[in-house]
Formats: structure tokens, sequence, C-alpha cells
């Protein structure tokens, strides 16, 4: 394909423009930086040439060999801007136009020092300039120097211009014509040009002026610090544009006293002159690389009308089973249907506050289920509601934005600051969600993969029977066996069944750790190094259970241990030091019920002794049309 590049773009490009679309060449790309990868082109109109950065959401342009060394593009937003006291073109959208080609023309470095110079017309003869120059160096007449000048920053004859052309025809892009704001003004002062409104995936530091419109999806609490600098105050809010870009914006001290009330979810801003700095993922789950810390001179707008085409919220939603193997402290969305709902309990914090916890059950397709622990004002906010429609017969869709993964006693979600909740979203995936429960999913088998259920095992449920434990070996290997027991209780040691517990909470997680006396009134726990008057009880059962092969000694701990008795460890306490025969009665009649139990098994070493423990981390009571529906299975199978 014949192509002529734009002519003069790169002195153009210096001298301000950012509306021309030039076409130019990539005579050298080059990968720099090691942390964040990005890329460094040489840019070239056929005479110039000059280095230009590349937005890191255009890097897949250079690593799917679209955008190479030869490759001829169609600048589309792009700004010169200066870095480290060095102008370099800042590309933040561009088209292949070519993607291979030879180099063009001869193009030599675009001089800084003639800048200034270019910046007035760019078809500037350099070699009248200087002979202008020498003229009024020599004294001559002011007057004629002038017309000599004027006479130097002429286009060139047609016929000239002609001869220096390339071989190739535009048949793409007209030649550049300076627009009327460049022309004959001289170099343009900063930010004299308005801001733009731009993608936030276009934002980076290397930009002067410019503009964002966005929604705002989710406001982060005003909290107050205090440092070696002093008190201080901060919030931040996330923000969603038509594009599908997020990126978090945080205010400080005086800014927060500007801008705290003004911001609202839901609502449409128009927000210019903040500074971009880069993310914090200890703290951003965003998916960009920078945030914006507002400042004194920046604005925020109430957009005067709404805006359809910026979506109120963007979700990303993993399955159920997904969860299995992602990350630690990892942020997800998830979106199920919430099958069971926990009273909320009071936790005491390790700075001696109290919050409230509650934990609920989500299930999906993928034939799993998952804890979310609500936190703090999700307890009585949305906690409260949930617990109301399960009460009532209703299960409803519960979609969670920004869950923090846990890999604490198997894998579970929790709420933090950033999280927020959507009962029954009128979005298609919970549409789909509830078609699907509604006609069978609510009857079909899963798994829990929290409470251990499969760190280290199998993720299919291995069924064995109670002989078959001690037939097999199981739990002498390097890693514990993960099975599943039809079995019945039939006896429950009550000397102990629980011990004293720290009830203070180590980041999200309650310490658990056992407490001892410290005085009348007091308890101390030791890892926590802290006294407080109320300690925790949590369950220790030893609880032997039994099916027709045999029967073994199981330990359960408090979760566990809630699912058999019925009770919490603390209220089953209570009971025993008011009324002992009542006490006793209750276990009696926890006897003789059937579970299916999973199973942990590991053989562990006391002392000198090597044993094998086997741990309930889950007791769920027999669907009996499930399991009937599993021996049939059984039986077709051998048939």
């Amino acid at each position: 394909m014949p192509v002529c590049l734009t002519p003069n773009a790169i002195a153009a490009i210096n001298g301000g423009d950012v509306d021309s679309k030039p076409l130019v060449q990539v005579v050298d790309v080059k990968l720099i930086g090691s942390a964040q990868e990005r890329y460094r082109l040489l840019l070239s109109d056929a005479a110039s040439s000059q280095n230009a950065m590349l937005a890191t959401q255009l890097n897949d342009l250079v690593k799917s060999g679209r955008v190479r060394k030869g490759s001829v593009v169609q600048l589309i937003d792009y700004i010169c801007s200066t870095v480290q006291n060095r102008k370099i073109i800042v590309v933040l959208n561009m088209e292949t136009i070519v993607p291979e080609c030879e180099i063009i023309g001869n193009p030599k470095m675009y001089p800084e020092t003639d800048a200034v110079a270019q910046k007035v017309l760019p078809n500037i003869n350099p070699g009248n300039i200087q002979r202008f120059n020498n003229d009024n160096i020599n004294g001559r007449n002011p007057v004629q120097n002038t017309q000599n000048f004027h006479s130097a920053v002429q286009p060139p004859p047609r016929a000239n211009a002609m001869q220096n052309m390339q071989s190739f025809r535009s048949a793409i892009q007209p030649p550049y014509q300076p627009p009327p704001n460049y022309r004959n003004r001289g170099p343009i002062m900063k930010n004299e040009a308005p801001a733009r409104i731009i993608p936030i995936a276009a934002l980076n530091p290397y930009q002067g002026r410019w503009a964002i419109k966005a929604r705002v999806t989710a406001k982060g609490d005003l909290r107050r610090y205090n440092n070696a600098r002093g008190d201080g105050k901060v919030f931040s809010f996330d923000l969603l544009d038509s594009d599908g870009g997020e990126i978090r914006v945080t205010c400080f001290n005086a800014v927060v006293d500007r801008f705290h009330d003004i911001i609202e979810v839901g609502k449409v801003y128009l927000i210019s002159k903040g500074s971009l700095k880069p993310a914090q993922k200890n703290f951003n789950h965003l998916k960009n690389e920078w945030e914006i810390f507002l400042e004194a001179t920046s604005t925020v707008d109430v957009s005067p009308e709404e805006d359809a085409s910026i979506p109120q919220q963007q979700f990303s939603f993993r399955p159920i089973s997904d969860i299995e193997t992602a990350e630690n402290n990892s942020i997800i969305d998830v979106i199920g249907v919430v099958v069971s709902v926990n009273p909320s309990v009071p936790i005491l914090r390790k700075n001696g506050m109290e919050t409230q916890r509650r934990i609920l059950n989500l299930k999906d397709g993928s034939g799993r289920t998952v804890e979310l622990t609500l936190w703090g004002e999700f307890c009585n906010r949305e906690g409260q509601k949930l617990q109301e429609m399960i009460d009532s017969g209703f299960f409803p869709v519960l979609a969670v934005k920004a869950g923090k993964v846990s890999d604490f006693s198997g894998k579970s979600i929790g709420t933090i600051s950033s999280t927020q909740l959507f009962i029954n979203p009128d979005i298609p995936e919970a549409c789909s969600l509830r078609s699907w429960f509604d006609f069978g999913g609510k009857d079909a088998a899963s798994l829990s993969i929290s409470r251990e259920i499969m760190t280290g095992g199998s993720k299919n449920e291995i069924r064995k029977t109670v002989s078959q434990i001690k037939e097999e070996g199981l739990g002498r290997s390097d890693k514990p066996d993960w099975i599943t027991v039809k079995a019945t209780v039939s006896f429950i040691k009550t000397d102990p069944f629980c011990y004293t517990a720290c009830p203070l909470m180590i980041g999200d997680r309650q310490c658990n750790k056992k407490v001892t006396r410290a005085g009348n009134t007091r308890w101390l726990c030791d890892r926590c190094n802290q006294e407080f008057e109320e300690c925790d009880y949590r369950y220790l059962l030893q609880i032997q259970i039994q099916d027709h092969t045999g029967l073994t000694w199981v330990t359960a701990f408090q979760e566990s241990g809630e699912e058999v008795l019925g009770f919490s460890a603390k209220e089953l306490f209570m009971l025993k030091e008011q009324d002992d025969e009542r006490f006793a009665e209750t276990v009696r009649s926890k006897l003789f019920y059937q579970f299916l139990f999973r199973l942990k098994i590991k053989e562990e070493t006391y002392g000198d002794e090597q044993r094998v423990k086997i741990t309930v981390v889950k007791a769920d009571k027999v669907n009996y049309s499930l399991e009937s529906q599993y021996m049939l299975d059984l039986i077709s199978k051998l048939s």
C-alpha cells in the first residue's frame, strides 16, 4: 500500500497539536521497566523522529505484533509532555495502518533547542533562519531583517516540496496543516487548552490536563489517623466510566472537607486536575495500576444529566468452585443463592472494640457452597434482611462485590470496608441463577469448600465405612486423607466438652487460643498479651460414631460441634452451670442421630507415640432423598 507520512507531524505535536491524527512510522520499539512493563517507541514523520511512551493499556499491540519496528500507525489520542526536562510524546490511543514497512526517509532526532522556533510554524527552512540571525547580528536594517524572516518561514514552492517527497503517495491521511489554534502564535502556554474528557483506561501520570466522566460505584468510610506528621483524615471512592474503566480516588484532610459530602454512590461526576500515583494494591482491588489523588485545585462537578451509557455497577463473577484455587486475601466478585443465615454474634476485636459477625452460606450451579462472613454494619443491614427472607421460606440471590478470600479453616469469603452486597439484583446472572435454583438447583447435591473440606484433598467426595479407616491405613501418608462417612452418634464425652477461648480479633479472625484466669474476674491470653472480663467458649468434643462395620472416636471443634449438638458451646456451658441434670438430658437427646461426617484423618505424634487423629470438619444431617439416589447409583454401577 503506498503510504505518505504526515509532513512535519513531529514538529506539530511539539507545538501543541492534539487533533490532527497524523500518520507516523515506528522506527524502534524498546521494553523498559521491570516491575511494570512499558514500551518506548521512536516515532518518525520521515524527516524528524522523537521518543514516545506507549500507554500501558496499549501494550498488547506490541505483544501481539500489531505494532513493531517499521509499522505505520495513526495517532488517535496523544499529547506531548515534558518528562525529566525532555519532551516525550505520550500515546494514549492509535491504530495500525501498515503492520510492516521499510523505514521511510532518513529521519533525524527532533532537536530540543529548535522546539520553540519550530512551534511558530512547522514548515521553516533552517538555513533561512540562520541567515536571518546572521543578518541581525551584522546590524542590517531591522525592517529588512523582518522581511527576510517572513520570507524564511513561508512554505516552499510546491515543485520543491514534491522533489523532497517520498515515492509513496498519500492514500490515507492528508498532509498536516496547523490548526488555527497553533498558527502564528508562538509557544502555547501550559494548560491553556481546555481539558478533554478521556477514558479512565487512558489516564497516566505523563498527561497534563485531563478530565473524566464516571459514576461513583462505592464510597469508603471517613477514617482518621495519627502519624509523625500529626492527625489527619482520609476517604476514598471508586469510579466507573462508559468504557468499563475503573479507578479509585483518594482525598486527604482539607480536600476531604471539600468533596466528602458531595460524593454520592450512583451519581455521575466530571472530575479533573488530580494527580496520578501508583495504586496501593494492598488496599486497592480495582484493575488499574493508578489511583487519583485530589488536590486543592481539583474540580468535582455533578453531571447535569444522567448518562445511561455508564453502568450502575460492574461485576466480574467467579463460580464458587473457582474460589477453591483462589489466592488467600485476593478480592473477588461472587454471586449465589443464600441457603442459610446464622444469627449475628458480638465479637471483641483486639483493640478492645466490639463488632458484629454473621455467617451465611451461598450456593451456585458449580456444585459447591461457600461461607460468607459479614462484619460490622453488614450484619444488621443486609444480614438482617437476608435472615428475614430465609425465615419466611424464600432463598434470595446475593451478589457480592469485592469480597475477600480467606483460607483459614478451608476457603471462605469475608466482607471488607469496600465490599458491596446486592440482594436480588436486576442483572442477567441473578435471573439465570434464580431459574436454576427454582427448577432443581435447590435440591442439587453440593459440597462446601469452607472449613478445610477440600484443603489438600480430593475435590470429589470419597465415601468410606468406619472399618475402612483402619483397614486401609488412612491418615498414615504425608498428607491427610479426606473422606465422608455415614455414621450414627453413639456417645459424647462431656468432661470436658469445651475450653475457654480468647475472644479478641487478629485481623479478620478470632484468636481462639486457650485463656487462663488472671485474678477472680479477668482472663488472660498469652498470645495477645491482653486481659479481658469475658472469655469465649469453644467446643472440643470427643464423639463416638458407628456404622454397620464398626465404631471409632472422632474430635469435633466449634462449628462441627454446633452441627451435632444444635447449641453453641457457650450456651451449653451456661446450661451446665445452671442445671446439670437438664444439661445431661440435652446431650443424651442428641445421641443416635445419623450424620454424613466429613472427616480429616492424619497421623500425629504425641510424645514418642504415633496416633491417628480423626477430626470432624462438617456434620450434615442425612438427606434421605439424596442418600437414596446415591445408593441407587451404586446399585446401577454394580449391575
